[in-house]
């Protein structure tokens, strides 16, 4: 009796740690995603910045807000139902925050001489020419996959709910062009990233842009990056001259590109 029930507390054992282990992981990141914008608020900040930006097809558009340890917190779209965007953009705007959010810093991360002392913000537009073949992160969009478990879970009727069926969990992945931008809270913290898919990818990051301004996290003003413009250092470079770019980060241009240098700049 005393070996069966060894037996017994040896295979219950790591089931109920997993389980405690879960239930702690969904404890925290509830606690990261209540810092950030819910449903309700990425969809109405969403559809503003949708009607705003008149670059691209007109097209209706996924986002995804992810915390800072790369959690789906919320998922929206701007159309009437779930079929007025791309179906397949809703996991390119997980991605694409997924992105910015993995390989972004703020001046956290200085420490020991060593670090940003500024933070570094990354958007998925600025990694287009460091991932071709030569570039100085080639690579890159190969290295974290999507996690397809989390991204096409049922049920479909949920998507772009507050019950959307991603929200809770880590869905990976790595973009590589535009649409696709860090959250910065007061005081340049870094608290996550959010995604945009649904129109060329110019257009992606051009409503990205607004859709942070709008839900006003975008507190970069002094926060490094490579656009060279420091109101506007995550911002899009058009600088590919016969397939090359002149400074690493550069993006091809799309149709109806629109105005970079007129997107509204960021907030100290």
């Amino acid at each position: 009796m005393l070996q069966r029930n060894s037996f017994r507390n040896l295979l219950t054992g790591p089931a109920i740690f997993v389980v405690a282990l879960t239930c702690t992981a969904g404890a925290a990141s509830a606690q990261t995603c209540a810092a950030l914008p819910d449903h309700a608020k990425l969809k109405a900040a969403l559809i503003q910045a949708t009607k705003d930006e008149t670059s691209g097809l007109n097209n209706h558009m996924w986002a995804t807000i992810v915390d800072r340890d790369g959690v789906v917190c919320a998922v929206a779209f701007s159309g009437t139902d779930r079929f007025s965007q791309w179906p397949g953009s809703r996991v390119i705007s997980a991605q694409k925050a997924n992105t910015a959010n993995a390989f972004g810093l703020d001046s956290g991360s200085n420490s020991n001489g060593s670090g940003q002392a500024n933070g570094l913000s990354l958007s998925t537009a600025n990694l287009f020419s460091a991932v071709q073949p030569g570039g100085s992160l080639y690579g890159l969009q190969f290295s974290n996959p999507v996690n397809e478990d989390a991204g096409y879970k049922v049920p479909s009727a949920a998507y772009g709910t507050p019950m959307d069926p991603m929200k809770g969990s880590k869905i990976g992945g790595v973009n590589v062009f535009g649409g696709g931008l860090a959250l910065f809270t007061t005081g340049k913290k870094m608290i996550g990233g959010i995604g945009v898919s649904g129109d060329t990818s110019c257009a992606d990051h051009f409503i990205a842009w607004r859709l942070r301004k709008n839900l006003g996290l975008d507190h970069l003003m002094g926060v490094g990056g490579v656009s060279g413009d420091p109101m506007r250092p995550d911002n899009i470079v058009f600088d590919i001259t016969n397939g090359q770019s002149k400074g690493g980060f550069g993006h091809p241009t799309c149709l109806m590109t629109g105005n970079e240098k007129m997107l509204p700049p960021v907030q100290p």
